[in-house]
């Protein structure tokens, strides 16, 4: 009898001992993303070379175009023309060399499964940077699902990238032909009052060059003045165009645009003084700079995280046909007729102003899309 209350007793000091010992906890190892890393590493001596690297080469879009105006006002009456092109790859050279120290991207890497290049790249940049690289094991999530070709093709997508693509391609056509177009128009010296026929002068430092058959008509300085006025009216209409897409919309702002390209162009056949021409030619730079800024920020906008990258790199294919085929029109087609050059440039801006206009999405004030 005495041993039944012992062993309840011993029973319930059991029970209490096994509900007062705390299991044991396996500590999960420390992990960060591609992001967390560059948070932790913060801004420093990388970023400001990698700052100049890259933004040299956006630098040569408006800078180097008035650089390179200024150089051949100078170099081709002297020297030719074979001498410009020679000193104007000078910077080229140099940035493909200044290439060498960019690393790969670590997002890159680790989207193809080289997590080891991309810790290397980030401890790169730490130590530029005097840092520290957060603790644990590079890792980043997984995609369910990436982007395809087919998927800009989809019944959600599939008016909208159409309509994008001849946007994007007229685009680039327009900008391209005004700058082509306007050294043939100042070559031709159309000013109302001047003389049409201005003298043929053979360009070159070669002796040889003068039994060549292709013959320029020189460049006067104010021909050169006027290229560079011309050329800074692509950041006339920014703070107009920022206010357009961000108050009228990217659908309308990138419609009237388009529709005033297309007006410029044909107030180019107008007979008018050399003030006219310079005003034309800096509006129609302007304008076409501006249908870019728009388009580049619809596309950005319109297309999900999923799509966006592979969005814009088709369209930016689209964009160097357009590139392409302008000199054609340009050259070519208005050395034979002038007006129907500047009627093709204007028609290709009124489908590219009604392409924009019936866009199916309105991007305005719309959070980007994560997923599809």
């Amino acid at each position: 009898m005495a041993t039944k209350p012992t062993e309840s007793i011993t029973i319930l000091s059991l029970r209490k001992l096994s509900l007062g010992t705390a299991e044991p906890q396996v500590k999960e190892p420390k992990t960060f993303t591609v992001e967390d890393a560059v948070e932790t590493i913060g801004f420093g001596r990388f970023h400001i070379a990698l700052f100049l690297i890259m933004g040299s080469t956006g630098v040569f879009w408006l800078a180097g175009s008035l650089l390179i105006i200024g150089l051949a006002s100078v170099v081709i009456p002297t020297i030719g023309w074979r001498w410009l092109i020679r000193i104007a790859s000078i910077p080229g050279i140099i940035l493909i060399m200044a290439f060498k120290f960019i690393p790969e991207s670590a997002r890159f890497n680790v989207s193809t499964g080289n997590t080891q290049a991309a810790v290397a790249t980030l401890e790169h940049i730490a130590k530029m940077n005097r840092s520290v690289m957060p603790e644990g094991k590079l890792v980043e999530p997984v995609l369910e699902k990436r982007g395809r070709f087919a998927d800009l093709l989809d019944a959600k997508y599939l008016r909208t990238t159409l309509q994008i693509w001849v946007i994007w391609l007229g685009i680039s056509f327009a900008y391209y032909g005004v700058i082509l177009a306007s050294a043939e128009l100042l070559e031709r010296d159309l000013v109302c009052g001047s003389k049409a026929d201005s003298e043929v002068v053979v360009t070159g430092g070669d002796s040889g060059e003068s039994q060549s058959p292709c013959y320029c008509h020189m460049f006067a300085p104010s021909d050169y003045r006027t290229m560079i006025i011309s050329t800074i009216g692509e950041i006339a209409l920014n703070p107009l165009n920022i206010l357009g897409i961000n108050f009228l919309g990217r659908r309308l702002s990138l419609s009237i645009t388009m529709g005033c390209t297309a007006l410029f162009f044909l107030l180019l056949n107008i007979c008018t003084s050399s003030a006219g021409l310079i005003g034309f030619l800096f509006m129609l730079r302007a304008l076409v700079a501006a249908n870019f800024n728009t388009i580049y920020i619809y596309t950005a906008e319109v297309y999900p995280t999923t799509m966006r990258a592979l969005g814009m790199g088709i369209s930016g294919s689209l964009c160097r046909i357009g590139a392409m085929v302008a000199p054609f029109i340009s050259q070519v087609l208005m050395s034979a007729s002038i007006l129907g050059a500047l009627c093709l440039f204007s028609s290709v801006c009124v489908v590219c102003a009604i392409s924009a206009f019936t866009l199916p999405i309105e991007t305005k004030g719309r959070a980007l899309q994560q997923i599809k």
